[in-house]
């Protein structure tokens, strides 16, 4: 097995382009970062903006941009072509300790007045590609790296001192034309700009700096919320047309990315769904999270599961979508030491979407599935998934709920 070049940790064979860990990929960088950045302005490229929590509902809006910027800096704020890429987590560290937090005070009502920043980062929020401006910082930054079970990490943060645009922006047409629409509701600005081809990626940005909604309404939204709001209205949108299809058979499907594997069952019943999380090395048989819906929904966010409950409903719920079917699912997550720091909800959403993708084992019988699902889990990450099974919602219900025609 290879091993990282400083701490000689191992690396996982299927990593091997890789040289270094995750740790020693982002102090590399961010070393090199901080040789090349002297002074407090420098010109950059910049097409992603990052909202705050904290201080609510006085935040922090962020303009990302990296102090050397070249013709690859989109690749910095691409998670879903990481995806399709396979890049692996040393590299997309890499990619975001890249990426400076440019940030400025805001309240969350100012998209109703919209100041010269925010003005900026509404119009970055929108753009296809980097769009090249010169920032002037207060101070140097210290070079860290802030990561979020959320959203996606990123480097220092700076106070932002003057920014200017130094190129015609090159906007979404698609976008624009909804974050004009002042009498369009925010949640059909989602689901129409999402049916258009737009990536949840990019709606979380344009929902966070208010660009979305009645005019009354809009205001700026943290990240971490948005996120997790984008992925609810897809996930509740899809499900309303799924809830009158034809059910699925016994189908098992298993991938993953980035050490985060899912095992996810689909029972040929009417919609319900269930997640269960597990860190697989010291997973001993109730050390989990879940959450649960069925086919009413829930009316309570997912506080066990948080954010990555509606990452793998969306995932699931597109699915179904294609198959036009319904059925009752249950979700199992395996996190493994692979995933060595945290990147943000979308890896559970694309981890979940390649576990759809692989072709289904269908199975004759409940029981010859939830066998099945036993024995892989045992091989793979040495866990027993009975008192799991014994706790399932969705199982309660599938192997023990009378249907009405058994009357």
């Amino acid at each position: 097995m290879l091993s990282c070049l400083i701490c000689k940790s191992p690396i996982p064979h299927y990593l091997e382009d890789r040289r270094l860990c995750a740790k020693h990929a982002r102090q590399q960088n961010l070393s090199f970062l901080s040789e090349q950045l002297k002074e407090k302005d420098f010109a950059s490229a910049s097409s992603s903006v990052f909202v705050g929590r904290y201080n609510y509902p006085n935040v922090n809006v962020g303009i990302l941009a990296p102090p050397i910027s070249d013709e690859h800096t989109w690749m910095l704020d691409a998670p879903d072509v990481w995806s399709k890429q396979n890049v692996p987590i040393s590299r997309i560290v890499s990619f975001r300790s890249s990426l400076l937090n440019n940030r400025f005070s805001a309240h969350i009502l100012d998209p109703r007045k919209s100041s010269k920043f925010l003005s900026l980062s509404q119009e970055l929020s929108m753009v296809e590609k980097p769009t090249d401006i010169e920032i002037h910082l207060e101070e140097k930054p210290h070079f860290t790296m802030n990561f979020s079970d959320t959203a996606l990490p990123f480097g220092p943060a700076t106070k932002l001192k003057e920014i200017e645009v130094t190129q015609n922006p090159s906007v979404n047409q698609r976008i624009e034309k909804i974050v004009y629409d002042t009498d369009l509701k925010a949640t059909e600005g989602l689901t129409t700009l999402y049916e258009k081809g737009i990536s949840e990626h990019s709606l979380s940005k344009v929902l966070s700096v208010g660009n979305l909604g009645l005019k009354k309404d809009r205001k700026l939204v943290p990240t971490r919320y948005a996120i997790t709001a984008v992925d609810d209205t897809l996930g509740k949108h899809l499900l309303n047309e799924i809830k009158d299809n034809e059910k699925t058979g016994y189908l098992a499907h298993f991938g993953s990315y980035l050490g985060n594997y899912y095992l996810i069952l689909f029972f040929p019943e009417i919609w319900s769904y269930e997640l269960f999380e597990m860190y697989t090395p010291s997973f001993r048989g109730d050390n989990y999270s879940t959450d649960a819906e069925s086919f009413q929904g829930r009316t309570t966010y997912a506080e066990n599961t948080a954010g990555g409950y509606y990452t793998v409903r969306l995932a699931i719920a597109e699915k179904l979508s294609r198959l036009h079917r319904q059925s009752s699912v249950l979700a199992l997550r395996f996190i493994t030491d692979e995933y060595e720091v945290p990147l943000g909800v979308w890896v559970t959403r694309e981890a979940a979407r390649k576990a759809l993708e692989e072709k289904p084992i269908e199975f004759g019988s409940k029981e010859l599935m939830l066998e099945y699902s036993k024995k892989i889990a045992l091989k793979k990450f040495h866990c027993d998934l009975s008192t799991i099974f014994d706790r399932s919602f969705i199982l309660k219900n599938v192997l023990h709920q009378k249907k009405l025609f058994q009357f």
